[in-house]
């Protein structure tokens, strides 16, 4: 099941009963009488406030926005978690420090991409999997038998802050504790007016940016008015995730079960360097052996519409691909898109025919991703030039 968050998505909503789905904590402070939600790894999370989301987007690449995510954290812990993980997931996890993050994936045995996310080491014996949308606490559970490990809900619900301003808002929220020496990919707990947090240099847009985690005992109301309020002098606004959306294809950030399915390996995502083939066995790998390792999957741009998901990519009169998801890049002044082609080929740089759903054709080019900042400066903190409004 897509979870597409593109522009027609949001005349597409039905009522549906909430006893299923877990409800945010920070509701009290977040909703509106337009606010459209989502579902998204069980979990209620807005899509809409009926907010303008460019300028909520220039507002996050010029200085910060706080977004209530549902990315949810499954703990696994006990004697053979680390070992367990390298069972689980398509990189090697035994040698991680604690504090450290590493982006990682979860493969079927056919090999085709089941999850990614975040893992984290807090102990020796201790990790949390930062999921994203699926079943992936039912799938460890169904593969711990033989090991020593428990698998928990550590009940811990994500806010993120992103953007420029992103870092002096952590480090006033946290009386100076959280500063430049917190790198990329690294963690940590924080006192946060007067709370516990883990707190992770990581974020769903490659702006600078922090995710803070809560836990089941806290008080998610004063932790969001600490936070508010520490980001209120630098500009920090609330928003729903369509200006996360945005930000997230411009860097190349791929959505499970949107842009990668389990009918792709991740070597068709372009996803080959987050798989070692070479640490021993784990779930996937016989199927991965021998397997084509160039990519499916790549951008796309056009200067006369916006690539929307469904849409056919014609070479000539044949069908050679489609879009799994776009939207109009305000810092480029095009919209942009992801398109899986049928079979990989040499099709970076070709302009072929996007066919949208209404009908219309365009001319597109096919690109390379990330659209911009390949080398990940901003994410990074090495660039911190605050970017001007094309249009300003």
């Amino acid at each position: 099941m897509a979870n597409l968050q593109e522009e027609s998505d949001l005349q597409d909503t039905v009522a549906v009963s909430a006893r299923r789905f877990e409800d945010s904590p920070y509701l009290a402070r977040t909703r509106s009488e337009r606010m459209v939600r989502g579902v998204y790894a069980g979990r209620f999370f807005p899509i809409f406030m009926g907010e303008d989301p460019i300028e909520k987007y220039w507002c996050l690449r010029q200085r910060a926005l706080i977004f209530d995510v549902p990315e949810k954290p499954v703990e696994i812990s006990g004697p053979d978690a680390g070992h367990f993980l390298e069972k689980v997931l398509t990189r090697s996890v035994v040698t991680m420090v604690r504090g450290r993050g590493y982006y990682a994936l979860a493969c079927t045995p056919q090999g085709g991409i089941f999850m990614d996310g975040i893992v984290f080491r807090h102990a020796e014996d201790r990790f949390w999997f930062v999921q994203a949308d699926g079943p992936f606490e039912t799938w460890l559970l169904a593969h711990s038998g033989g090991f020593d490990v428990t698998i928990s809900d550590p009940n811990s619900r994500v806010l993120q802050i992103q953007g420029p301003a992103s870092l002096d808002i952590m480090r006033e929220a946290s009386g100076g504790a959280i500063d430049e020496k917190m790198k990329y990919f690294h963690s940590g707990y924080f006192d946060l007016g007067g709370q516990q947090h883990f707190v992770s240099r990581t974020g769903f847009t490659n702006e600078l940016g922090f995710e803070i985690y809560s836990n089941h005992d806290t008080d998610h109301i004063a932790l969001w008015d600490h936070l508010t309020g520490c980001g209120e002098p630098h500009g920090m606004e609330f928003s729903s995730t369509r200006a996360l959306t945005i930000r997230r294809i411009e860097a190349g950030i791929l959505g499970n079960l949107t842009d990668m399915t389990p009918d792709m390996t991740p070597f068709e995502a372009g996803l080959a360097p987050f798989v070692n083939m070479d640490k021993g066995d784990f779930i996937g790998r016989d199927a991965l052996i021998g397997r084509d390792r160039r990519s499916r999957l790549f951008g796309m741009t056009c200067t006369t519409a916006t690539p929307a998901g469904g849409s056919v990519v014609m070479d000539g009169d044949a069908r050679v691909g489609r879009i799994t998801a776009g939207v109009p890049s305000p810092t480029l002044g095009l919209g942009i898109g992801y398109v899986v082609f049928d079979s990989a080929g040499e099709w970076v740089g070709r302009t072929l025919r996007l066919k949208l759903p209404d009908g219309s054709e365009h001319d597109a080019e096919v690109v390379c991703l990330p659209f911009f900042d390949r080398e990940k400066k901003i994410v990074r903190g090495v660039d911190r030039t605050i970017p001007k409004r094309p249009d300003a």
